[in-house]
């Protein structure tokens, strides 16, 4: 099972950083390039542990997502639960680390871990799963640090 992790250290706390990284709606979209919207299901209105959501990638593919963790400020894992046929399964999780001696300052880690289908195939395309997932990745953790100093984001927190 590949894995794909990227991290970046970012200048607010684990506690904001947290608070971005769980955005929705026109907020989320304000830093995220990967979706292109993404909302709750089963009339759930915050993310907990069992939600569910729905996501619309930019390339018109759809994934149904179930939190399996949820524990603010320091990690959150979601797993697939519907999604494009080409993969087997997806779980994807942040985790949050104040850096030593500023609690100011925070390491964010976003991690996928994935496996391809059908199972003849998956050798190949877990080899470009990994160049493709990696690149995204890398794009929506810098999106994801801009977030964190973006006015507009941060304002949406304090509501």
């Amino acid at each position: 099972m590949p894995v794909i992790e990227s991290s970046v250290e970012i200048p607010v706390s684990a506690q904001i950083a947290f608070a971005v990284s769980q955005t929705t709606g026109t907020t989320r979209l304000l830093w995220d390039p990967f979706i292109a919207s993404q909302s709750f299901l089963d009339g759930a209105d915050e993310p907990a542990r069992g939600v569910r959501t729905l996501t619309h990638h930019h390339w018109h593919l759809k994934m149904i997502s179930q939190y399996v963790s949820f524990n603010p400020p320091t990690n959150v894992g979601m797993k697939m639960i519907e999604g494009p046929w080409f993969l087997e399964n997806l779980a994807a999780g942040w985790r949050f680390v104040p850096v030593d001696g500023d609690p100011d300052r925070t390491v964010a880690t976003w991690r996928y871990s994935f496996t391809c289908r059908p199972k003849w195939l998956a050798p190949i395309a877990e080899t470009i799963g990994v160049r493709v997932l990696g690149r995204d990745i890398d794009k929506r953790i810098s999106g994801f640090a801009n977030g964190c100093s973006n006015p507009e984001v941060l304002a949406t927190l304090e509501r």
